[in-house]
């Protein structure tokens, strides 16, 4: 799926503010309800194992339904599947704000991440076929910075109604804003002219699964590592400053706003340099910058863990961002729906391991800092693998050309 090269500005420009809006929706709550988790915890009466298991829950739903939301959206377009994962997200996330203990939270939670994952893979598909190749990298930047600013604005909202209300009507208040998003959505995207997809080099045959042929196409879930540690980091935040620092819910939201205000000027920045220079190798600077991040998380001063935790979760969210265009380096020719749902197989499987596991080594050993050095060792591990995937998709090219 392609868009016509041929298309007018306005032709696409108008269905991209249609996804930016309807990503803003789910994300909001996706990472803005954070403040919301100590409250849950208390009410349900959470380990920190089943807080690991709740938030990380993202992952596991991504994980199995990447993928499928991938061939849902080129069996039945991007339109009708975002629409419909938009409305199965406000419904479980109203779902969640009824529960009353962790079993129940824990399946209106899948219910809610199921419509999420279908809505966030239909969301990059939909700016893949949409936007000019030319300017994908700074459309998938300045997405990713509007995103951010969702967050932010999802945690002012959930902490404001948490004051307010409670946790259970900022949760419902979520719903409502996917729902409208969804109507939103539905009424002002323009599903685009799409021209055949032109055959791969190495010529795998079509139909559905068409792009699950080649085997480098199962090594690029591994670039879901490029944001777990960010990733992970988000949801423990609060907790961290509450057991280890004596702090405050406001401390904590305020360093959750202030990653995602930087996240909102590296963003659009990494799309630039992505786009103007060598996509993997912005990748590796990127994860390279995340390590010294990591190991500054173990440290016992509210400022420095508070900055470290900033500049790993804005790296960590451009590099979430950047991922996806980066990934189609490896794949040209290919149908866009399914490799979104291979990378965001990546992302899902690393956003369950990494808060599961930092949930994990916390109640294994007392505290926070085991969990920070192994992802310290996992970011570390990204340079090596973005390097490596850069050369053969420079290899790959060369052969095209010369084939």
């Amino acid at each position: 799926m392609s868009m016509s090269p041929h298309a007018k500005p306005s032709s696409w420009i108008s269905s991209y503010i249609a996804t930016v809006i309807a990503m803003m929706a789910i994300q909001a709550s996706s990472l803005g309800f954070s403040p919301l988790i100590d409250s849950m915890r208390s009410a349900w009466r959470m380990s920190y194992t089943q807080m690991g298991a709740f938030t990380g829950l993202y992952g596991l739903v991504a994980l199995l339904m990447s993928v499928p939301a991938g061939v849902l959206a080129k069996r039945f377009g991007e339109k009708r599947a975002l629409f419909a994962g938009l409305l199965l997200a406000g419904l479980g996330l109203a779902v969640v704000g009824l529960a009353q203990n962790f079993t129940q939270g824990f399946a209106a939670r899948t219910l809610w991440l199921i419509g999420y994952r279908i809505a966030f893979i239909c969301v990059v598909t939909a700016v893949a076929v949409t936007v000019p190749a030319a300017r994908r990298g700074n459309a998938m930047g300045l997405l990713g910075a509007l995103t951010a600013l969702a967050t932010i604005l999802g945690s002012t909202f959930s902490s404001g109604m948490l004051k307010a209300f409670g946790w259970r009507l900022s949760m419902m208040g979520f719903g409502a804003l996917s729902i409208l998003a969804a109507l939103y959505f539905i009424l002002g995207y323009r599903t685009p002219q799409r021209m055949a997809v032109a055959p791969a080099a190495h010529g795998a045959s079509g139909g559905l699964l068409a792009a699950f042929r080649l085997p480098v196409a199962w090594l690029i879930p591994l670039l879901g590592l490029a944001n777990a540690a960010g990733f992970a980091a988000t949801f423990f935040v609060p907790t961290v400053v509450r057991s280890q620092f004596h702090g405050t819910t406001l401390q904590a939201r305020n360093i959750i706003d202030v990653a995602y205000g930087l996240a909102i000027v590296l963003n659009p920045l990494c799309g630039w340099l992505a786009d103007r220079t060598d996509r993997w190798l912005v990748m590796a600077g990127m994860c390279c910058v995340m390590v010294p991040a990591c190991a500054l998380m173990s440290s016992h001063s509210l400022i420095v863990f508070g900055a470290a935790t900033a500049l790993l979760v804005a790296v960590g969210h451009a590099a979430a961002n950047q991922v996806y265009p980066t990934a189609a380096e490896l794949l040209r020719g290919r149908d866009v729906g399914p490799i979104m749902g291979i990378v965001g197989l990546g992302s899902g499987l690393f956003g369950y391991l990494g808060p599961q596991a930092l949930g994990w080594l916390r109640d294994y050993s007392g505290g926070f800092d085991l969990g920070w050095h192994v992802l310290v060792l996992t970011t570390l591990g990204m340079v090596g693998l973005m390097l490596a995937l850069r050369r053969y998709a420079r290899i790959r090219g060369l052969a095209t050309v010369n084939g």
